[in-house]
Formats: structure tokens, C-alpha cells, sequence
């Protein structure tokens, strides 16, 4: 149930900051079995809300464990259950003088290997940290080790590996387009022996493919040509209460986000998290308002036509997520 809310919110809240994101190839990410969706990382945290917002499926999250130490991050990552992981780097910074450890990840790889077993799927960025460069960075090792061990020891039958290219026409300027491709798959049972360092290889090529196209946007009412007026009246309608209950936090989430961002990561991650705490609270100052003035059944029945309005404000001009 809550891993559904926040599939939910999320698509809103990505549509809110993009103008467009644009989904191709869905039906290549089959509706049950364990897989392994290898995934491009060009914008942090963006780029897990974008995984769940099109998969259909319950998605378990890998995140560097650096952002467990934000406490609002913890306790929801903690909700959805999403796996940490202790990235090299990060831990040369904490301790630049202490020889890494060889086996810091194993708790990780071991939670993600009986995911796997239970015929689920797992997000994973192969390249090992989220950045702005024109290419893919070099890929880790640890998908083709978890792919191999779950294959060949655990005897896990019909693993996949899909690759998700995700492009941004600009990752951090509102209004902009997002391309998110899913590759051909890699079928483990059709491989036959292979070591890690040809597995990621093949991983790479397959991201390669679908990374870092230019955005096409969706064209001023493309998705709501088809319907009768009816409906677009209705929609219309939802939509301005949307924007009149919510630009004016958003509005105001965007220029915070932009006055801390620190990399070109933090716009839309900052804007999403700002905006999302900013209008429950609204929403708790609202309904306590019309409680004490006019009741609580009424306080409800005005709460609910909120995210009504936001969903719309959101989908109006886009594809929405069952599609």
C-alpha cells in the first residue's frame, strides 16, 4: 500500500518538474520473474523515482548508503525498503587512511540475492554514482558478480537483465523533456558460461544503446486528443484547481531548492522533496482550518479534491502511469 502511494506521488511529482517524460520499450520488462534492471545514472535520486513512476512492478531500490544519512530519506527509504550500498569513494572520504573493505556490500548482495530467488526485481545503477558527463561512466563489477551468483549458485532460472537508458533534455531546469528507453534484455539462461568482466561488458553495450538521446517531448495535447469533451472539460476543470492549490508551493519549493542546490543533481531532487513536505503541510493547516470551521466530513470531502487536482494539474497533457 504505501510503496503504491508513493508510485503514485511520484508520478506527479515528476510531472509537476518535466514537461514531458516520455516512456518506450515498457513491454519489454515482463510481468513477473527475476530481474536485474540496469539503469543509467545522470540524476541521483531523481533517476529511482522515474524506475518506480514506469515499472509496473514492485521495484526493491538500491541506494548509496550516504543518503541514509539524511534523516527524512532514511525513514522513508526505510518504508520501501531500499537496500544501502557502501560505494569506494564514499568511504575513502570518511576514511581516507583505513583500508577499504572487501566485503561491506555483502549484507546488500546477499538481501538483493533473495529478492532475486523470490522472483523479483531489483533497480540497480551499474555505474556506481550518479553524474553529468556526455557518456556512460565505466561500469562496476557488482551486477555481472550478482547476475553470475544468483545464475550459477543459487540456481535462480529466468533471470533477466534489462537496461534503462534515462536522458534529460536538462535534469535540472523545469519544464523540460525526459526519455526513459528499457533495452533489449540479457537472458541469463541463454548465455551459457561467462566471467564478470564479459557480463558487464555486455551490460554496458546494452545501456549504451538506449543512454543519452536527445528528449522528445509529448506535443500540446497529444494524450487528451481522444477524449470526448466531456472529459476534457472535467479535466480542465481539475487541472486549474490543481495549479491554483499547488504552483504557488511548488513555485516557492523550486526557488529554495535552487538557493541550496550544490550540483547539478539537487534542482529536481531538492524541488520534489521541498514540495512534497511543504504541501502536506498545507494540506494539514487546511483541513484543521475547515474542521474547526465547518466540520470535519466537510474539512474531508475539500482534503480529498487536493490531490485530485494535483493528479490532473500533473497528467492533463501526459501519459498517465497505468498507460
Amino acid at each position: 500500500m504505501i510503496y503504491r502511494l508513493m508510485r503514485w506521488i511520484t508520478g506527479i511529482a515528476l510531472h509537476w518538474f518535466y514537461s514531458s517524460v516520455r516512456v518506450e520499450g515498457r513491454e519489454r520488462i515482463p510481468a513477473s520473474g527475476p530481474i536485474l534492471l540496469a539503469a543509467s545514472h545522470h540524476n541521483a535520486l531523481v533517476d529511482c523515482l522515474i524506475a518506480v513512476w514506469l515499472v509496473p512492478r514492485r521495484l526493491t531500490i538500491t541506494a548509496k548508503a550516504t543518503l541514509f544519512e539524511n534523516r527524512m530519506l532514511a525513514w522513508l527509504f526505510s518504508l520501501v525498503g531500499v537496500v544501502p550500498l557502501r560505494r569506494a569513494g564514499d568511504e575513502k572520504k570518511k576514511s581516507p587512511s583505513t583500508e577499504l573493505d572487501a566485503a561491506r556490500n555483502a549484507g546488500a548482495f546477499e538481501s538483493i540475492l533473495r529478492v532475486l530467488e523470490r522472483r523479483e526485481m531489483v533497480l540497480i545503477f551499474p555505474e556506481g554514482k550518479s553524474h553529468s558527463e556526455p557518456a556512460l561512466a565505466p561500469l562496476k563489477t557488482g551486477i555481472a558478480r550478482m547476475a553470475i551468483e544468483a545464475r550459477d549458485v543459487r540456481k535462480v532460472e529466468g533471470l533477466q537483465i534489462i537496461p534503462l537508458g534515462l536522458s534529460f533534455e536538462d535534469k535540472g531546469e523545469p519544464g523540460t523533456a525526459v526519455l526513459a528507453e528499457v533495452g533489449e534484455p540479457i537472458l541469463m539462461d541463454s548465455l551459457g558460461p561467462i566471467d564478470v568482466d564479459a557480463l558487464r561488458e555486455l551490460v554496458a553495450e546494452r545501456l549504451r544503446v538506449v543512454s543519452l538521446k536527445p528528449p522528445r517531448g509529448l506535443g500540446d495535447g497529444e494524450e487528451i486528443a481522444g477524449r470526448n469533451p466531456r472529459a476534457r472539460t472535467f479535466v480542465a476543470i481539475a487541472a486549474a484547481w490543481g495549479e491554483l492549490t499547488h504552483r504557488r508551493l511548488i513555485n516557492f519549493a523550486r526557488a529554495q531548492a535552487r538557493k541550496r542546490a550544490r550540483n547539478p543533481d539537487d534542482p529536481a531532487m531538492l524541488t520534489m522533496i521541498f514540495g512534497l513536505v511543504l504541501i502536506l503541510i498545507s494540506y494539514v493547516v487546511q483541513f484543521s482550518l475547515l474542521a474547526v470551521l465547518f466540520g470535519v466530513g466537510w474539512a474531508a470531502l475539500y482534503l480529498a479534491t487536493l490531490p485530485a487536482g494535483a493528479y490532473w494539474a500533473a497528467f492533463k497533457n501526459h501519459h498517465r502511469p497505468s498507460e
